[in-house]
């Protein structure tokens, strides 16, 4: 029976399309309670006013911190004397404590280590990548207010913004998890927000072998290619594994030489001592202040480096990298959005026309 035949079966005695991996069917139990969310509003705010300037306060620790925003949450409720279940009561706490501590209704997906992605796109849909396999969730926000106010406070941490006047950010969490934000007017339906989860314990090329994706020959002849500083241009589409790729590389860089890293939101997690890690950053409310990755590329040649490793090459920088690699710089690293070899010498020489100089193609081969 073919595959289509079996879903069309499935689908029929059920009355409705499966869910996946047993969650209720979007619209059943996802309905918030209007009384609930405001009483959650009403006792975040409370605790915002009593606690001030305690949550931003370093020398306490995460348990001293959690322990006085439960004791906050219980006195609020009290003063309330809200007619609330042992479950409803429960439930708003780890709620209010979320959104405090931190991330609102994503925060336990985000601790969630069999989940590799978070998809939100909006404020009653939440998505999840879980062992390669997208799902939605039962996870929402109360409003897009709500929504947008956890988005502030992440790119917030990182010393960014997102406004109407520049409405889409990159940014990371404090574990290093890639972080992208849109809000309106680009944004339809939204805010929409996506965060790319990495491990704590990065991939090793013994990891890469276990799950298929090389065998032990393949392994050996990139870590002599990468000991014998030759240059290194990973490609691939979206979410392909490029940056895991480039990280399972760099790990093989000997460890008395001076490494500097060049990403647009840091994601490698090399073990080495001598790394040096540079970030772009976006310009200010006034429009300046910008540092590009090509200007982190040109910087990083002043900087004796041993191996320069750009995260992702999109633009004109591919010049100055490509300018580094043949300028006595051998053994750098980088990664470019293509689909097959072919297809990344084309996108590697339209990236160099990018820097705006009119060079020949003949030249650029």
């Amino acid at each position: 029976m073919s595959l289509y035949k079996r879903l069309h079966e499935q689908q029929g005695s059920n009355g409705s399309a499966p869910a996946v991996n047993g969650s209720t069917p979007t619209g059943l139990s996802n309905r918030r309670d209007p009384v609930l969310d405001d009483l959650r509003q009403k006792i975040h705010h409370h605790l915002i006013d009593e606690l001030g300037p305690i949550l931003y306060d370093k020398r306490l620790s995460e348990d001293d911190l959690r322990r006085r925003v439960q004791e906050q949450l219980q006195s609020a409720l009290a003063q309330e004397r809200a007619p609330l279940s042992a479950a409803d009561k429960a439930q708003l706490i780890q709620d209010v404590s979320d959104d405090i501590l931190g991330y609102g209704p994503i925060d336990r997906l985000l601790k969630d280590p069999d989940i590799s992605e978070v998809m939100v796109n909006g404020p009653n849909s939440v998505y999840v990548e879980r062992s390669g396999k997208v799902e939605k969730t039962q996870a929402s926000f109360v409003d897009e207010t709500h929504l947008r106010r956890i988005i502030d406070k992440i790119v917030g941490q990182v010393g960014r913004r997102i406004d109407e006047a520049q409405p889409l950010c990159d940014a990371r969490l404090p574990d290093g998890s890639r972080v992208n934000a849109v809000i309106h007017p680009l944004a339809i339906g939204g805010p929409f927000l996506t965060i790319r989860k990495f491990s704590a314990d990065p991939y090793q090329i013994d990891d890469l072998i276990r799950f298929g994706t090389l065998n032990a020959a393949s392994a050996r002849f990139l870590q002599a290619m990468v000991v014998g500083k030759l240059n290194i241009l990973v490609s691939g589409g979206t979410g392909t594994g490029k940056t895991t790729t480039l990280n399972v590389l760099s790990s093989f860089i000997p460890a008395d030489e001076r490494i500097v890293t060049v990403e647009d939101a840091k994601e490698l997690q090399l073990h080495q001592d001598h790394v040096l890690a540079l970030e772009a950053r976006p310009p200010n409310i006034e429009g300046k202040g910008q540092i590009t990755i090509r200007d982190l590329v040109k910087n990083t040649l002043r900087m004796r480096p041993d191996r320069i490793v750009v995260g992702e090459c999109r633009a004109g920088e591919a010049l100055d990298m490509l300018q580094a690699m043949n300028t006595g710089h051998d053994g750098s690293l980088t990664t470019i959005h293509a689909n097959t070899p072919r297809d990344t010498l084309s996108r590697l020489e339209t990236l160099v026309l990018m820097a705006g100089f009119d060079l020949p193609v003949r030249a650029i081969r």
